[in-house]
């Protein structure tokens, strides 16, 4: 994210929390809202991601970790929609879904052998690359604040989050000629070398809630706990078609684990109708693995082992229009 950005966005939160701290020393008069039963939000997520994973061959003789390989994009603005549908005064649905075609980054590929010698070191552009997810969750409301100041939710619910990078190109940072040919000819700046799925399929629990420091203004937070995340990974190593290293091509290398997570919203709302508000925030997606596995499929054998880090990490400002009726 441009440095731009950040002091647009920064200078906006500064400003509503201005008015807002203006308009309570005012004392605006309150006012309460009827609740209704559909809410709409439309908006954006200006985000960076990054996906981390390593494993462990150190029983065939290499070290621990074996390989690191990190992806990381930048400036991916997505998409994104909820709906919130409420079947009595108490209790409600929504649905977030979100999209985006990933701007942009660097892969950065670590390869270890015994005693954690730094045998290589490659990088790779990040270009073609995609990411959508949904959130559908069931909720309560357990607590109106007095004087209509806003509520408190909780929830629970069900999020599938997808992720592809496409890594073209190849740069030498480090290369061993003790282990490899260095003078190869490298790959062109726009060919493919890898392709990197990943899909998270996790539970999660949490609570949202509003309070209003005016009648137009309010704070809002949300706070997800993931304790069960699912990790399906892929990756598809176009050029190890040939010789002793060669892999299959669809996966190549396959990872399951399992592991933890949280998600983390932040923001302003400010009304400009009855029925309509502007919201401005940050958000923050954290999936961890606590274990798992990584399987090398050969052409001719496989090989398994353990998975010793995956994480994928999204973050950045969210800004919106929220509908009401």
């Amino acid at each position: 994210m441009s440095r731009g950005w950040r002091r647009v966005c920064t200078g906006l939160l500064c400003g509503a929390m201005s008015i807002a701290t203006v308009s309570v020393g005012a004392g605006e008069e309150l006012v309460q809202e009827s609740r209704p039963k559909v809410e709409l939000s439309a908006g954006t997520w200006i985000s960076v991601g990054e996906t981390k994973w390593a494993h462990n061959a150190s029983s065939a003789g290499w070290g621990n970790p074996t390989s690191k390989l990190t992806y990381k994009d930048v400036g991916t603005n997505v998409i994104d929609l909820t709906g919130r549908f409420w079947f009595s005064p108490r209790v409600f649905g929504r649905v977030n879904v979100g999209f985006a075609d990933i701007g942009g980054g660097r892969l950065t590929d670590d390869d270890y052998a015994s005693g954690q010698r730094l045998i290589s070191k490659t990088t790779s552009d990040l270009a073609g690359n995609n990411m959508y997810y949904i959130n559908a969750d069931l909720g309560g409301r357990v607590k109106e604040f007095a004087n209509h100041r806003g509520y408190l939710d909780i929830f629970g619910g069900y999020q599938y989050w997808h992720t592809e990078y496409q890594a073209v190109g190849l740069g030498r940072v480090v290369c061993d000629s003790t282990v490899f040919n260095c003078n190869s000819a490298l790959p062109a700046a726009g060919q493919k070398v890898i392709t990197n799925t990943t899909n998270w399929h996790s539970l999660r629990v949490g609570a949202s809630t509003e309070y209003r420091l005016t009648r137009r203004i309010s704070l809002l937070g949300t706070a997800a706990l993931i304790p069960l995340s699912i990790v399906e990974n892929k990756d598809i190593h176009h050029l190890r078609t040939s010789g002793v290293d060669a892999l299959q091509q669809n996966p190549s290398i396959s990872m399951l684990g399992w592991g933890v997570g949280a998600d983390a919203d932040v923001g302003l709302r400010v009304m400009l109708a009855k029925s309509l508000a502007f919201n401005v925030g940050y958000r923050v997606w954290w999936n961890h693995a606590i274990d798992g596995t990584a399987t090398f499929h050969g052409t001719t054998s496989t090989s398994e082992y353990p998975l010793t880090q995956f994480d994928s990490l999204r973050h950045g400002l969210t800004a919106g229009l929220n509908f009401t009726f």
